[in-house]
């Protein structure tokens, strides 16, 4: 039990280092809840104009969230729990990277760091919702509505590739790209509107 609570805390602490607010307060003196969507992600720091912070902030997003489930791994190793375990760190890492207490409980929405933790539980299917990403992107320029159909489709791809479940495997599966999904409810509610922004590009006014 010690062990779980270590990894689950340990998991929390390291999603909720807030890697855009903390770039963009040292390198521009700016605090990226009040530029654009006041979102702290990568997208909303590539889009307040400082597109290298943005990719440096994707990048860190996605590596504490996968360090959290190999280190929620590493500590099961030997108790036959460990990927039970890691799933449990990964839950923990998400809600920390979307709800940390540094700012509030006011978070990201969870994509890159989303990505780094099914890196590391499934990577093919992991590597799978990338590609439907780059795709829905690729033909929309919706970062949102790419990030939200990856998300959904994850489950799809995660049940497909690992085969040995248990209930929090299970509900790590669907319970992150739940989370994911809700964070986006502005964008969803944009997009169904027609004034979401695409990427690089004015906002869609509606008909």
């Amino acid at each position: 039990m010690t062990t779980w609570f270590l990894s689950i805390s340990l998991a929390y602490l390291l999603g909720s280092v807030p890697f855009g607010y903390l770039l963009v307060r040292v390198f521009r003196r700016q605090d990226i809840r009040t530029l654009g969507s006041g979102n702290i992600g990568a997208t909303n720091v590539a889009r307040s104009g400082a597109k290298g912070l943005g990719i440096a902030t994707l990048l860190l997003d996605l590596a504490k969230a996968l360090v959290a489930v190999l280190l929620g791994m590493r500590l099961g190793a030997g108790t036959g729990h460990a990927y039970e375990m890691a799933a449990a760190a990964a839950i923990a890492a998400l809600v920390g990277h979307c709800f940390p207490v540094w700012l509030k409980f006011q978070g990201g929405k969870g994509v890159a760091s989303g990505l780094g933790v099914f890196l590391a539980l499934a990577p093919k299917a992991a590597l799978c919702v990338l590609g439907v990403f780059v795709v829905i992107f690729a033909l929309t320029r919706f970062v949102s509505l790419a990030s939200v159909i990856a998300a959904a489709m994850f489950p799809v791809f995660g049940f497909y590739f690992v085969g040995a479940r248990s209930g929090i495997v299970d509900a790590c599966f669907v319970l992150i790209p739940f989370l994911i999904i809700v964070k986006h409810h502005a964008n969803i509610r944009r997009l169904m509107a027609g004034t979401e922004s695409r990427f690089g590009g004015r906002k869609k006014v509606a008909a």
